[in-house]
């Protein structure tokens, strides 16, 4: 991919993944996080193990110029992408998305489209793959990458909060990969965003999120074999701590962070970004049933 399709599928992955980091700090859904919903009380004093990035600097498209991704059309979370068009999902607030739609044309020079849908919702994001398909004729890659972080003590952590990650974090994925597969050709990417808790957990109150994002590595595992004929890949990429505005470097968490890694600072957006483009992109064709982690040495 070159000039504006690299320039805004790179935006794109920033912004989505900058939502993540929202969705980890207080409790919401990635689209709940686009929209700028606020936390709960209860959610708000929640901590995020600070994995995600939250902000997206300005993306140096030069960095990923191996990559050929030319006029493959990505769908992520719940969006997709025609030569230079790309679509994502928005659940309630119209006015974020419509100020994200500027920041992407204007970074891209092309064209970007809110769809209002719930990732949560199986048939809302199934029928959304279905539309953004048909009406582009094809899907060549998926990103999943909503996901849902709530933290708290065993005794008082309810089955509500339980349930509603297992529903983000795994049944979705799953949800939405057996939609896209069959709009897929040869050649295909599933790309899911996991985290580097999936393999180390350091802090009290996040066994269920653990293993929501474990859960992850064996799907990608066992679904790798299905597609695997058609060449289609199916993967995990796992960031660790990252530099955001929602979980800086030089904030209250990170010396204890830089504590449990070997190499002692956070990520930046756009190395995470570099990892996704690369598992997208044709170098990574023989890549496939991998949980990819990228954590300085979080989880070593």
């Amino acid at each position: 991919m070159a000039g504006p399709e690299l320039r805004m599928l790179l935006l794109l992955m920033d912004k989505t993944v900058a939502a993540l980091s929202g969705a980890a700090r207080g409790g919401l859904s990635l689209v709940a996080a686009v929209d700028g919903a606020k936390p709960s009380t209860e959610k708000a004093r929640r901590r995020s193990s600070g994995r995600y990035p939250n902000s997206a600097p300005t993306v140096q498209p030069k960095k990923f110029s191996m990559t050929t991704l030319a006029g493959k059309i990505p769908f992520v979370t719940g969006g997709a992408r025609e030569g230079a068009t790309v679509a994502f999902t928005y659940q309630q607030s119209v006015a974020p998305a419509a100020a994200l739609v500027t920041e992407m044309e204007a970074a891209g020079g092309g064209r970007a489209l809110a769809l209002q849908a719930d990732a949560a919702d199986r048939a809302v994001l199934t029928d959304a793959i279905n539309g953004v398909a048909h009406r582009l004729g094809r899907m060549d890659i998926l990103v999943n990458n909503a996901g849902v972080l709530l933290l708290g003590a065993l005794e008082s952590f309810s089955l509500e909060d339980f349930h509603k990650m297992i529903a983000a974090n795994v049944r979705a994925v799953f949800i939405a990969a057996k939609a896209a597969l069959p709009h897929m050709g040869q050649g295909g990417r599933i790309i899911n965003i996991g985290s580097t808790n999936a393999e180390r957990m350091p802090f009290t109150g996040g066994r269920a999120y653990a293993m929501s994002k474990s859960a992850l590595v064996g799907l990608v595992q066992g679904m790798a074999r299905d597609p695997g004929p058609r060449g289609i890949t199916v993967n995990n990429v796992q960031p660790g701590p990252t530099d955001t505005d929602m979980n800086p470097e030089a904030g209250e968490f990170g010396a204890a962070l830089h504590g449990l890694m070997a190499l002692q600072r956070h990520a930046t957006p756009d190395e995470i970004a570099g990892m996704v483009a690369y598992i997208a992109g044709r170098e990574a064709g023989f890549v496939t049933g991998a949980s990819l982690t990228i954590d300085g040495g979080f989880s070593a």
